[in-house]
């Protein structure tokens, strides 16, 4: 068994790896019938499997250097139908790995209740003139789930609750919560940021039920707060404040939105243009609790060591598998050997890529995934060995019994002749 590094196949899979990124970032992107993530993240792996699998067959029909002509003669076509295996293998562990990533541990509960704040001060006539912070929120109460609550706090010089807590469930509270912000209009007075974020942890602690929340701060303005110790029911408690600058002039108002939500684990969003806000809500909605593989974590976990490991250790067994799922294609027991020991170190490496290099930019995430799919596949492939056709094979197929194992230049090894003498 010798060490090979077969080039053609390097490039085939990195090929495999580009057409598997531009399929799985539809697929993320899209997400067709509403998948769950679970299943979204298996059929992305599934993908990279077939469409690297498929790269790696071209490339050894081409130059067969890891198998030999004699492959090339007698197993191709075993190894086109062994091709599917690879795929259900990866389908299997990409679903499973995702539901493991998925569960919540050390008392981490998935955001169910959504309080939106929204600022109704005077100084919202001109940063939101056509009141399209409401047409947002709406939008943002059709799309949530069944299982969610919702509740609306409004805010000037003072904060008020105009729609408590209420369970989306329920058929009519969603055109109920909407005909509520329908008819919200902008107000008089200040920005008293304060009173807000303190009305909206009482509608959080009234539920009662003990249930993950979340909550979408919206402002134009800037008030006297103390991130310190205003805060610190909603770092213990583990709520996110998602904050939404509009129009800010005064970077003081930025700075402090960006300190609310930074110091809850929530994100900031800065918004020029009030008609981008639909957009913005949208993207809080995509983000409401996302814990995948392949995405960044914005729930309570974000800055957890025990889920950033199983991240790691997920995409190493991926990568494994991967490489495994070579093995079957090629039905080759020494291949398999080696590719998956590439699967492992390459996941590794990909591993690591998607934990510290993911950060919620939709712009860059992409990116990062690409980096991390092409590290991948070009670890992985660079772990092969040139093996005799014959003499690692998982299954017997192309074998009549009795024959001689073909070597791997193609030609049968000569048989001494029992009858004859000999040397």
């Amino acid at each position: 068994m010798q060490r090979k590094i077969n080039l053609l196949l390097l490039l085939f899979s990195l090929l495999g790896g580009g057409v598997a990124f531009v399929i799985g970032e539809l697929l993320l992107d899209r997400r067709p019938y509403d998948l769950p993530s679970i299943v979204l993240v298996g059929i992305y792996f599934a993908i990279v499997a077939l469409c690297v699998s498929v790269g790696c067959v071209i490339a050894e029909t081409i130059s067969p250097k890891l198998n030999g002509q004699s492959w090339k003669l007698r197993y191709l076509g075993t190894s086109w139908k062994m091709l599917p295996l690879a795929v259900v293998l990866l389908l299997g562990v990409g679903t499973l790995t995702e539901f493991v990533y998925e569960l919540n541990f050390g008392g981490i509960k998935p955001v169910k209740n959504v309080v939106m704040v929204i600022d109704d001060s005077g100084s919202m006539m001109e940063s939101d003139p056509d009141n399209s912070r409401y047409a947002a929120a709406k939008a943002l109460v059709q799309q949530l789930d069944e299982d969610n609550k919702v509740a609306v706090v409004t805010f000037n010089h003072e904060a008020s609750v105009v729609q408590p807590l209420i369970s989306l469930s329920k058929s009519g509270n969603r055109e109920k919560v909407s005909d509520v912000i329908s008819s919200l209009q902008t107000t008089e007075g200040g920005t008293n940021i304060s009173g807000a974020l303190t009305e909206a942890m009482n509608v959080i602690s009234g539920d009662g039920a003990d249930r993950g929340a979340m909550v979408i701060l919206l402002s134009d303005g800037f008030s006297e707060f103390n991130t310190a110790t205003e805060l610190t029911e909603y770092v213990n408690r583990g709520i996110a404040v998602n904050t939404i600058g509009l129009a800010l002039d005064d970077p003081s108002g930025s700075y402090l939105l960006q300190d609310i939500a930074g110091v809850t684990g929530g994100q900031y969003y800065d918004v020029a243009d009030a008609n981008r806000l639909g957009a913005v809500f949208q993207q809080i909605y995509d983000r409401l609790g996302d814990r995948t593989l392949l995405t960044e974590r914005s729930d309570a976990t974000a800055d957890s060591p025990y889920y950033a490991v199983v991240r790691i250790l997920a995409i190493m067994l991926i990568g494994t598998a991967l490489g495994l799922g070579l093995g079957i294609v090629f039905d080759n027991r020494h291949l398999a050997r080696s590719f998956s020991f590439g699967g492992a170190l390459s996941g590794l490496a990909a591993g690591l890529i998607l934990e510290f290099g993911l950060n919620g930019n939709t712009i860059t995430d992409p990116m990062i995934r690409l980096l991390a799919l092409l590290v991948l596949v070009a670890i992985l492939t660079l772990f092969t060995y040139v093996v005799p056709v014959g003499e690692g094979r998982l299954s017997r197929r192309g074998r009549s019994a009795g024959a001689p194992a073909p070597a791997a230049d193609g030609f049968q090894s000569p048989r001494r002749n029992r009858g004859s003498k000999g040397f």
